[in-house]
C-alpha cells in the first residue's frame, strides 16, 4: 500500500494506492499550528473510508510521498534559524548588493530590500582564490577559528560559506567546513560549491543562505514525521515531494533543505501531463490547480514541465532568490478561500487575503466572518451544503449568503445572487490573468492547449476560465480534487548533480568539458544504484548557456555524456538555437554560445503503473435537480448527477452541476461534459452564453 499526501493551506489531500493498484481520495482539514497532525487525520479519514483500522492500514504500506508548504511558510514569516554568512575577505556585502533589477525602475519610494542574513552576521574568511582556482592568498585557519567563537557568542544556529570561485576550487571552503564540525559541533552549515556550484556569487551565496537557515527547522520536521508516522505504525520509506518535479528521501529533504521549499505546486504538472495525453492526446497543457489559499498555473509544452531559475520568493529583486531549478508555476491569491471585499471607491476585489483553513469560509462555520469564493458558491447554489466532503461536513449557506449581503451586495447595491456571481467573475479574471502571464512568457497559446482544471475548487469556475481563455477543452480529472498528491504518487525518485566548466563552442575544450561530465554521471549512478528503481534510471544532461556576449544564460538539452568531436557540438548549437527560438522568438545563429554549467539529472521510477486507477463500480442514482443561479439564466433548476454515476462517453449539457464527494464541476450553459475512460470529465467548452 502507497500513500500521497499533500499538506494545503486549507485542506491536507492524500490519496491511498492498494496493492491491487486501485487509488482512492480523501482530504482532511489542515492543522497550520502542527501539519503532521493533518497528515495523520487524513489518513484516519482514510482508515475510516475503507473500514480498517488505521495501525493496519499503516503497517501494510510501503511508500509514503510527502508534499508541505513547511519550509516556503518558514521562509515568508521569518520563522528561519539563526544563521552567519562566512564570505570571502572583502565581499561581506554579496547578499546585500544583490544583482541588478527593480519591478519599478522609476518609483524611488520603494525601500532597498534587507538582506537574509543580516551584515552583523557576517563575517569575512581571509584567504583569496583566483579564477583559475589557484591560490592567490592563503588560507588562514587562525582567523577562521576566530571567527568561530564569534558565531559561539552570538548564538549562532546554522552557518552558509560562500568564498569565491569555490566552483572551481572548493579547498578553501571544504576546510572551513571541516574547521566547523570541528569547533562548532551539532551546528549545520552548508557549503556552496556542494549545495549550488554557480558562477553567479550572489545566486550562490542566496541559495546557500536559504539552505543552511532551514535545516534545523526541516530536520526537525522531517524526524518528527517519521517518528509520528512510525508510533502510529508506518516502517516504509518516506519520500518528499521536490520543487522539481520529483521526490527525494526525507533524509536528504532535511540535509539540503531548499530542494522542498516549492514542494507541493510542482506535482500538479505531473499529474496535468498524463490526463492531458491520455484524454485528449495533446502534449501542451495547462495545469491550474485551485487550492483554498492559492491559484496555482504551470505548464506541460510539447511534454516537458518547464523549469526556471529566476527562482523569488516574494517579488523579484526584492523577494529571497534561491538560485535553484523549479517548476516553473505562476500563484495567486484567487483560491477558494480567498475573501471578497469592496473597497472605499466601490470597486470588488477578491483576495489576495485568505480566510484560509483557520477560521476558512463563513460557509464552513468555524468563526469565519468575511465572504470568500467558496461562499459565494454556495450562495448561488452550486454547491450541496449537506454533500460538501462526501456529506462529512455541513455548509452554512444562511451564513455565506449573510456575509455577502453585508460585506458586497449592500455596499454594491446588487442582490446577494449577482453579487455572489460578481465575486466568482473577479476570481476567474485574476486566475486568467496568471495564466496568461505564464503561457505568453513560454510561447504558449492558450487556445491550442488543454486546461486542466485540479485541486478542490476548481470545478466551481474552471469553464468561466476556459472561456475567457478561448480553450476549447476543460478536462477535470478523476483525481483532480487531490491533484498535486496525485502526481506526487506518479512521480519518481529524482536527483541533479551540477558543474561549473566553462566552454565556448568557438573553442571547444573537449577533454575538459567530458572529464565534467563523466563526474556528473559518476554520480548519478551512484544514486541510481541505491535508489530502489524498479525500473532503468534515465540520465539526461543539459548546459546553461548563453549567446556571445548575453548576460543570462538558458538551459539547453546535451544529447549524451561526452562530445566526441565537432558533429556533437554541432548538434548542441542546433539544440540550443531551437531553445532560444521557443523562448524568445529568435535565434543569433551565427554568434558563438559560452556554456558556463552543465547538469546531469537522473530519474529513477518507483511504480509500474504510468496513470491512476480508481475504483470502477458505478453507483446508482436517481435524477434530481438543484436550483443554482446562472448568470445566463438566473435562478434555474439544473440537473445533478454523480461522477461515478456517469458511464464512459455519456454526456451531459450545460447548465448542469456534476458532483464527487471530493468536488463540484459546475458545467456553464453552452458547455458539454463527457465522462472518459479515465473517469475524468472532458468539457467542450463552446460558446459563452
Amino acid at each position: 500500500m502507497r500513500f500521497a499526501v499533500d499538506t494545503g493551506g486549507t485542506f491536507t489531500d492524500l490519496i491511498v494506492e492498494d496493492d491491487a493498484g486501485i487509488c482512492r481520495m480523501f482530504k482532511a482539514s489542515t492543522t497550520p499550528s502542527d501539519p503532521v497532525k493533518g497528515v495523520l487525520d487524513a489518513l484516519q479519514v482514510a482508515a475510516d473510508g475503507m473500514d480498517l483500522d488505521r495501525r493496519a492500514m499503516l503497517e501494510g504500506g510501503s511508500l509514503l510521498i510527502h508534499g508541505t508548504t513547511h519550509a516556503i511558510n518558514a521562509i515568508i514569516t521569518g520563522r528561519t534559524a539563526r544563521t552567519a554568512l562566512l564570505t570571502s575577505e572583502g565581499h561581506p556585502d554579496v547578499l546585500m548588493l544583490r544583482e541588478g533589477g527593480r519591478a519599478e525602475a522609476f518609483n524611488f519610494n520603494i525601500g532597498f530590500p534587507e538582506p537574509y542574513i543580516p551584515r552583523s552576521l557576517t563575517f569575512e574568511v581571509p584567504g583569496r582564490l583566483r579564477l583559475d582556482g589557484a591560490e592567490l592568498a592563503p588560507f588562514d585557519d587562525a582567523a577562521v577559528l576566530a571567527i568561530i567563537e564569534k558565531l559561539k557568542a552570538k548564538q549562532v544556529e546554522a552557518v552558509a560559506v560562500c568564498l569565491l570561485w569555490s566552483v572551481v576550487n572548493p579547498a578553501h571552503e571544504a576546510r572551513v567546513g571541516a574547521l566547523l564540525e570541528q569547533h562548532l559541533p551539532g551546528v549545520p552549515y552548508t557549503l556552496s560549491h556542494r549545495l549550488n556550484p554557480s558562477l553567479r556569487e550572489f545566486r550562490r551565496a542566496s541559495s546557500a543562505a536559504v539552505d543552511a537557515s532551514l535545516k534545523p527547522l526541516m530536520g526537525h520536521y522531517m524526524s518528527g514525521l517519521q517518528q509520528r508516522l512510525g508510533d502510529a505504525g508506518f516502517s516504509g520509506r518516506v519520500l518528499v515531494i521536490t520543487s522539481n518535479a520529483g521526490v527525494i528521501d526525507a533524509q536528504d529533504a532535511a540535509e539540503a533543505p531548499i530542494h522542498i521549499v516549492n514542494s507541493g505546486p510542482s506535482m500538479a504538472p505531473v499529474a496535468g501531463r498524463w490526463f492531458s495525453q491520455t484524454d485528449e492526446g495533446n502534449s501542451n497543457a495547462i495545469v491550474a490547480d485551485t487550492g483554498g489559499t492559492t491559484y496555482d498555473v504551470s505548464l506541460v509544452r510539447r511534454g516537458q514541465i518547464p523549469m526556471t531559475r529566476e527562482t523569488w520568493i516574494g517579488e523579484p529583486y526584492s523577494g529571497v532568490m534561491l538560485g535553484f531549478p523549479w517548476v516553473d508555476v505562476k500563484s495567486v491569491g484567487a483560491g477558494g478561500g480567498s475573501i471578497a471585499w469592496v473597497d472605499t471607491g466601490g470597486l470588488l476585489h477578491v483576495g489576495p487575503q485568505s480566510a484560509g483553513a483557520v477560521p476558512g469560509p463563513v460557509a464552513y462555520g468555524r468563526g469565519g466572518e468575511l465572504p470568500t469564493v467558496t461562499d459565494a458558491s454556495v450562495a448561488l447554489g452550486h454547491l450541496d451544503p449537506d454533500y460538501f466532503l462526501g456529506g462529512t461536513m455541513t455548509l452554512d449557506r444562511a451564513g455565506a449568503e449573510a456575509a455577502i449581503r453585508k460585506h458586497v451586495a449592500e455596499p454594491l447595491g446588487k442582490s446577494v445572487a449577482e453579487a455572489a456571481d460578481a465575486i466568482l467573475a473577479i476570481a476567474t479574471e485574476n486566475m486568467v490573468q496568471a495564466i496568461v502571464d505564464i503561457t505568453v512568457n513560454q510561447g504558449i497559446d492558450p487556445r491550442e492547449a488543454v486546461l486542466i482544471g485540479g485541486g478542490g475548487a476548481a470545478g466551481l469556475n474552471s469553464v468561466r476560465i476556459a472561456q475567457r481563455l478561448g480553450c476549447g477543452t476543460l478536462v477535470i480529472p478523476s483525481v483532480g480534487a487531490t491533484l498535486s498528491a496525485a502526481g506526487a504518487l506518479m512521480s519518481d525518485l529524482k536527483a541533479e548533480y551540477h558543474a561549473a566548466c566553462f566552454a565556448s563552442t568557438a573553442r571547444f575544450d573537449f577533454d575538459r568539458v567530458n572529464a565534467a561530465l563523466a563526474r556528473l554521471q559518476a554520480s548519478c549512478e551512484e544514486f541510481g544504484a541505491a535508489s530502489g528503481a524498479i525500473r532503468q534510471p534515465v540520465i539526461r544532461f543539459k548546459a546553461e548557456a548563453r549567446y556571445d556576449t548575453q548576460v543570462w544564460e538558458i538551459e539547453a538539452p546535451v544529447r549524451g555524456p561526452r562530445f566526441a568531436g565537432d558533429v556533437d557540438v554541432a548538434a548542441f548549437v542546433g539544440d540550443f538555437h531551437a531553445a532560444h527560438r521557443d523562448l524568445f522568438g529568435f535565434a543569433d545563429e551565427a554568434s558563438p554560445i559560452e556554456i558556463v554549467g552543465w547538469t546531469a539529472s537522473i530519474t529513477c521510477p518507483l511504480r509500474d503503473a504510468e496513470g491512476l486507477t480508481l475504483p470502477s463500480n458505478a453507483v446508482a442514482q436517481t435524477a434530481r435537480t438543484r436550483n443554482a443561479y446562472f448568470a445566463a439564466t438566473g435562478w434555474t433548476d439544473v440537473p445533478v448527477r454523480r461522477f461515478d454515476a456517469m458511464h464512459p462517453g455519456e454526456a451531459v449539457e450545460g447548465p448542469a452541476l456534476l458532483e464527487n464527494a471530493l468536488t463540484t464541476v459546475v458545467i456553464d450553459p453552452g458547455a458539454v461534459a463527457t465522462r472518459r475512460a479515465s473517469g475524468g470529465l472532458s468539457i467542450a467548452i463552446g460558446e459563452k452564453q
